[in-house]
Order: structure tokens, then sequence, then C-alpha cells
């Protein structure tokens, strides 16, 4: 079962995934049903969770009822615990809405919020991250979370974060980093799919970030907070939550 897992996962496109999710996830869900492991963005516990990953497939991170990933409870954990998001009336701008969130977001009645994106089916609004519709100092919170990698101009793309974020507002600008490497690392002379998926993590990355990453949207004009949330929880809860243990939440803010 374990292997027929991973190779769907690993074999179907993701928006493909999703869609199949709607009718497969509550019998996946049932069959690993247990109190091992629990997602903390719908409180409902398994046994396990599902394998997840291009290249090396990671063992128990795709939870079962959400879809979340490590990435998306730890972000769910920050927000709940350490900020008003889910009770102070704020105008959101979410690109690449991920299915853990994006209906519970849109549900949220004191939040007008908008999602963008060039091609999700999500998307309310289609644009270009290099070349947003909005006007400067739009939102108070602006989610852009493992969608830089893909963009060629990330430059581009994090000074129009910066224009379109109301001053004081917050921005959580997650991004696949390997923490070891002080440098980022980008090689446009490597084409083959295969090789740019084992270098960078995913075909379509064009980059891995390096610990560089905060210093780089300090220089745009972002004051950043290099938050590692896992510190603040406990070892049992880092594991019950299938967390990444020393992930960092690049929290953002324009001054």
């Amino acid at each position: 079962m374990k292997k027929l897992f991973k190779f769907v996962l690993n074999t179907i496109p993701r928006p493909l995934l999703i869609r199949m999710s709607y009718i497969a996830r509550p019998i996946i869900a049932l069959s690993l049903k247990g109190d091992r492991f629990t997602d903390p963005i719908d409180n409902k516990s398994f046994a396990k969770f599902l394998p997840y990953g291009y290249e090396n497939p990671r063992d128990n991170v795709l939870s079962p009822s959400t879809l979340s990933l490590e990435r998306h409870r730890l972000l769910w954990l920050y927000l709940k615990d350490q900020t008003d998001f889910f009770t102070k009336p704020s105008k959101v701008l979410h690109f690449a809405p991920e299915q853990a969130f994006y209906k519970r977001f849109k549900a949220l009645k004191h939040l007008e919020y908008t999602t963008t994106d060039l091609h999700s089916p999500l998307a309310d609004v289609k644009a270009d991250i290099c070349d947003l519709p909005f006007e400067d100092n739009t939102y108070d919170i602006i989610f852009c979370n493992h969608v830089l990698e893909h963009i060629p101009d990330d430059t581009k793309a994090m000074q129009e974060l910066l224009r379109v974020l109301k001053p004081g507002g917050m921005a959580i600008l997650q991004i696949p980093q390997e923490l070891d490497r002080e440098t980022t690392f980008e090689d446009d002379s490597i084409t083959d799919p295969k090789e740019r998926a084992r270098i960078f993590g995913q075909y379509d990355h064009v980059r891995i970030y390096g610990r560089d990453y905060f210093n780089k949207l300090r220089n745009i004009g972002f004051k950043v907070d290099e938050i590692d949330y896992t510190q603040l929880l406990s070892n049992e809860d880092v594991k019950r939550f299938g967390l990444a243990q020393g992930e960092i939440l690049p929290v953002c803010y324009k001054p």
C-alpha cells in the first residue's frame, strides 16, 4: 500500500490529484484513522500521514484529510497561536492558494480575501506576480508560499509584493530552502527535467534558496523575522503534527 501511495502521489499532476481527492480522500482518511498524528488544521487524527515528494518521498507528511504538508501545518499553528489573523478584520492577498487553506480562509467573514495566480482555477484575479494589477499599499496580509522558487525574476516579484503591502502589513513568504546552504543556487544551463528535479527538488523550480534569502528580502525593503516556530513546541507536538523540525517561517513586514 505504501508503494502504491508513493506511485500515485508522485506520478499524477497535483491539480489532477486535488480534483481526485474529493472522492478518494474520505476513503483514504478512514483507512488511516488512528491517534499517532494529528492535523491541526481540522484536528483529525491518523495512524499515519501519507508519503509525499518528487525525487525522495518523505514519510508521514501528507495529511489525508486536508492534503496539508509540513509547511501548511506549521503556518496554520503560527497564525492561530501567534497572530490575530483569525479575529482581526484584514484585507488579504493569497497567491496560488493551497487547498488546505482556501475554503477555510474564504469562509472567515472578517477577512476581505482575494486569491491570485497566473494559472490556478482558484484564483479570483489572474495576474503575473511580477506585474500585479493592484494599487500600492492595498493589503494588510499577503501569503505567497512556495511560489518564488518558480519565478525567474524573483527580485521583481519581491518588489511587487512589497509595493502592494500596506505599511505595517505582514507578508509570509515561505520557500523550499536548504538552511545549510549559504548562497542561493541557480543554473539555467541545466535543462533536463529529471536533473532539475534532482538538483532543485522539482523540475519547474528555477533555484534552490540558501540562507541569503532572508537578506535578499531585507535588501528589497522588508523587515524580516526568521521564525523557527518548532522551537516553541514540544518534541512530542512537532512529531504529532508532522512538522519539519527547524523549518524557518519568513515573516516579513513593510516598514
